[in-house]
């Protein structure tokens, strides 16, 4: 694999059983280009252990003053350079190419997951800790993976080399060979104590990651409550635990270099000693402790492959121990028994009993945020089996309404559970808006490129969203000459704008997007009143015939949809019109009216009454809204 052909058609199926595991099938998957990083550094430290011998023989026709021998030892000696030359690029190109294709792969593998997960990724996994592996951590396994090539290049030549030093002389080579594997694996009992320090100090950075990430996130609240102070001390202790950490990882990758460096000089000494003691008395020659001298001291640069190698593992088995858990995180489906055409019919969630209606305004009040969010992401197809390591939890409710402890049952799109369906007609068939969607970057117009069923066109969702003002600020600071806000370009998760006109223009892409059942958590949570009224009467109208189904409790909203359904304690309790419920069912009523337990207490028609009173009936929503268009049209 080359760079050239990235990304790759199928990144393949990774080991998730742990994170060592992970880097063995990465490097597996990469198994050609380590070979050929094999080839080229075996070439390269080949052509190194051969210096020595040219040496020897240079030095040695000096002695014996034969200008023959000096001729064949410079002609070796520039083969030689050449070789090294040659070896040495096209190792580091190929090692290279290894972390590039590696980090690639594991890059392609995390999108792969956040599109299958969507939403429900972030709800199982903190956004730091995604991050964090994105980043850094696809670079340290990355890392692992160059080094690895350049580590079994580096060992098969200190196996050869040690075997001709024994050929060639056998009383120095013996020492050199025995000490070689001493010098090897001196710094292992050190290892296990600094890989700890190693994953101490990862984790501790993932944390100030995430602390750093959700400070930037919260930024402009924060400062509304003036709270910047509080979370930047926390941050500012957060980054000194990580720099105390550092420090005492630093100190024991010190304390095994500094071996490192001790053990060969010991050797050095030991071999020049003896080797020389040898040459005095007359039993090996000059050249050849010149020879043996030199292999040995050209052996300490591929013995620095081993602490390397060291390093990069300690350093990649905790990223590789996070990328796993994002990796493992599935969207659970059973054996398929459903065909890929896009079912049809009413949307039913046999864990809550809700149902919505094909072809209606469903709209949900539930007052545990959690709860909505985690129905939300169940209508999405996202169920979880709740003994699995990354399940929510299971309520007495749910028990009670599935009658087992095993999975959760999944959603029925028509009768048809989605958790059976590709993930691609799922996706199409029920499409959820997270409560806090994101932006991404780019133009209106390529925001709103999304795969669609055709029949809703940008210009009508951007009309129901009611999002004439957001357009008209993108028109204002559009670069074009004509101001065309389509081909404005939107930064970053939209911060050039407000919360409520993301939010809209997030509505807009849904609503393009045109699904069979259509699943908005909190739509208008960010918008004013007023605005409320208009965007509830134009999700009504586009999606009139379609399903919809809106998690709310602004009577705005409820006041329009064709069937309210009452949540509590993961069991829908109720079901009818806004105004009925409201009539009827006191628990109803605290939430919508955000009822205080002395109001609770009250005379229950008294209570009703002044609920009632309250609120806009419908008419006055209607009326609010056709006077809000007016004003609009003579603008």
């Amino acid at each position: 694999m080359q760079i050239r052909d990235l990304p790759y058609s199928d990144p393949g199926d990774p080991d998730v059983r742990s994170g060592p595991r992970f880097l063995i099938w990465l490097g597996r998957r990469q198994l050609a280009g380590q070979l050929r990083s094999l080839a080229w550094g075996l070439l390269h430290h080949c052509a190194i252990a051969g210096l020595p011998l040219a040496v020897g023989l240079a030095v040695q026709a000096v002695i014996d003053d034969s200008g023959r021998d000096l001729a064949t030892a410079g002609v070796l000696l520039v083969v030689l350079g050449v070789l090294i030359a040659v070896g040495d690029t096209m190792l580091h190109r190929t090692a290279v190419t290894n972390w590039i294709t590696a980090a690639a792969r594991v890059q392609q593998l995390l999108a792969r997951r956040t599109a299958e997960l969507g939403s429900a990724l972030t709800r199982r996994v903190a956004a730091g800790e995604v991050v964090a592996v994105s980043t850094g951590d696809v670079e340290k396994i990355g890392w692992f993976v160059e080094a690895l090539s350049r580590f079994l290049a580096a060992a098969t030549a200190l196996v050869l080399i040690c075997v001709g030093l024994v050929v060639y002389l056998p009383s120095l080579g013996v020492l050199v060979a025995i000490a070689t594997p001493v010098l090897a694996l001196a710094v292992l009992p050190l290892l296990p104590r600094a890989t700890r320090r190693a994953d101490l100090q990862r984790e501790k950075a993932g944390k100030a990651t995430e602390l750093a990430s959700d400070t930037v996130a919260g930024l402009r609240v924060l400062r509304g409550i003036g709270g910047e102070e509080l979370f930047l001390g926390r941050y500012r202790r957060a980054s000194q635990e990580v720099r105390k950490a550092a420090v005492r990882s630093a100190r024991m990758w010190a304390l095994i270099s500094a071996i490192q460096v001790f053990l060969p000089g010991v050797l050095l000494i030991s071999l020049v000693w003896y080797g020389a003691t040898l040459a005095r008395d007359g039993l090996i020659d000059v050249g050849q402790l010149v020879t043996v001298y030199s292999a040995a001291t050209l052996m300490l640069f591929p013995l620095r492959n081993v602490e390397e190698i060291a390093m990069a593992y300690s350093f990649s088995r905790p990223s590789a121990q996070r990328a796993v858990r994002v990796l493992s995180l599935r969207r659970t489906t059973r054996p398929s028994t459903a065909d890929a055409v896009i079912p049809r019919g009413d949307l039913y969630d046999p864990v809550t009993g809700l149902m919505a209606p094909q072809g209606l305004f469903t709209a949900v009040v539930c007052g545990d945020p959690d709860e909505a969010g985690r129905l939300a992401e169940r209508l999405g197809g996202h169920a979880e089996p709740p003994s699995g390591p990354h399940a929510e939890p299971h309520t007495d409710a749910q028990a009670e309404s599935d009658g087992t402890s095993g999975p959760v049952p999944s959603v029925l799109l028509g009768g048809v559970p989605l958790d059976e369906l590709p993930l691609a007609s799922a996706r199409t068939a029920v499409l959820v808006q997270d409560k806090d969607p994101v932006l991404l970057s780019g133009t209106l117009r390529e925001l709103l490129d999304v795969p669609s069923s055709g029949t809703v066109t940008a210009e009508e969702a951007l009309a129901a969203a009611r999002c004439g003002d957001v357009l008209d600020a993108l028109a204002q600071a559009s670069v074009d000459a004509d101001g065309d806000p389509m081909n404005t370009r939107i930064t970053e998760r939209g911060r050039s704008l407000s919360g409520g006109q993301r939010q809209r223009l997030a509505l807009a892409r849904s609503l393009v997007t045109d699904p069979e059942a259509l699943v908005l958590d909190e739509p208008t949570s960010a918008v004013d009143s007023h605005t409320e009224a208009r965007v509830a009467a134009g999700i009504e109208q586009l999606r009139r015939g379609r399903t919809t189904v809106a998690f709310a409790s602004s009577p705005l909203l409820l006041d329009l949809a064709d069937r309210v359904v009452l949540l509590h304690k993961g069991t829908v309790v109720a079901a009818g019109t806004h105004r009925e419920l409201l009539r009827d069912e006191p628990l109803y009523r605290a939430v919508v009216t955000r009822e205080t337990d002395e109001e609770a207490a009250a005379p229950a028609a008294h209570d009703g009454l002044a609920a009632i009173d309250g609120l806009r009936p419908a008419p006055a929503v209607e009326e609010m809204a056709r006077a809000a268009e007016e004003i609009e049209e003579r603008a």
